[in-house]
């Protein structure tokens, strides 16, 4: 099978590179912006991968990630991710009956 996996390496506030998978990308109508939302694979304290958020040029002029600063932009992207898990939990859970 093979591996379709997007990844791109980011730098952390010590200078030590991350690889981070691409998860999905999109662009909203509301906000007129391009969003990028991944993982770098790791888990927080509850056992959940952690997943981040961030503005970026689909173009690929610009390949600096900007930060999301507005509620706004959360709720989209909040509700976004809520979408695609309850498909995901609707789908394992049809499978298991």
């Amino acid at each position: 099978m093979e591996n379709n996996k997007s990844v791109f390496t980011i730098m952390n506030d010590e200078g030590k590179e991350i690889e981070c998978e691409v998860l999905f990308t999109f662009d909203s109508d509301e906000t007129k912006k391009s969003y990028i939302v991944y993982t770098d694979n790791t888990t927080d304290e509850t056992g959940s991968t952690k997943v981040y958020a961030s503005i970026y040029d689909p173009s690929g002029q610009d390949a600096t990630l900007q930060p999301i600063e507005s509620e706004k932009e959360w709720l989209v992207i909040e509700n976004i991710l809520s979408s695609i898990q309850t498909k995901m939990d609707s789908e394992h859970n049809g499978e298991n009956n």
